[in-house]
């Protein structure tokens, strides 16, 4: 069997911003317009999923290099990783069942050559410019008189029907 590529599309900004506020409301407007979202989210922070005391934690603890956990309702696959330095995005897309996947979201991963939607508030101390590279398909931000590239779209960062429209008639792009 063929496994067919899955598009990535990144959610880009400096902490603080609202990647994840934006996510929790984009995927399940993507969902309920039959859109089947996967999500990588990127952290700088040591990640584990499991819980301290349960037997899984205990034998990956032991020395396990994988650990899958499983029940009737969904299963997650941990793996350790402590020679690796650099978090490889196509080897993680990898993972996931592309059959099953429209697309894939990607939260961080800024400096990636993918497709972006960087996010931008006029809160933020931080210049917009540093963000924008050429993967930058559109900015969503809450103050819309920031002067950017023609080539990009300029979305409200707080509507989440016009983030998501967007987000639809990119995927349709990219499946043709």
């Amino acid at each position: 069997m063929i496994k067919k590529q899955v598009p990535l599309l990144g959610i880009v900004a400096y902490s603080g911003t609202g990647k994840t506020t934006l996510l929790k409301q984009l995927i399940p407007y993507l969902r309920q317009r039959g859109i089947r979202t996967g999500l990588i989210k990127h952290t700088h922070h040591d990640v584990d999923v499991d819980t301290p005391g349960k037997d899984s934690f205990e034998l990956r603890k032991a020395g396990a290099n994988q650990t899958m956990v499983a029940s009737s309702s969904r299963w997650a696959l941990m793996t350790e990783t402590p020679e690796q330095d650099h978090l490889d995005l196509d080897y993680l897309t990898t993972r996931f069942d592309h059959n099953k996947l429209d697309m894939i979201l990607v939260e961080g991963f800024k400096h990636e050559n993918i497709d972006k939607i960087m996010l931008h508030r006029e809160g933020t101390e931080r210049a917009l410019e540093q963000l924008i590279d050429m993967h930058v398909v559109a900015l969503a931000s809450d103050c819309l008189s920031d002067t950017i590239s023609s080539t990009i779209s300029v979305l409200n960062i707080n509507d989440i029907e016009e983030v998501g429209k967007f987000v639809i008639t990119w995927l349709k792009n990219k499946q043709k």
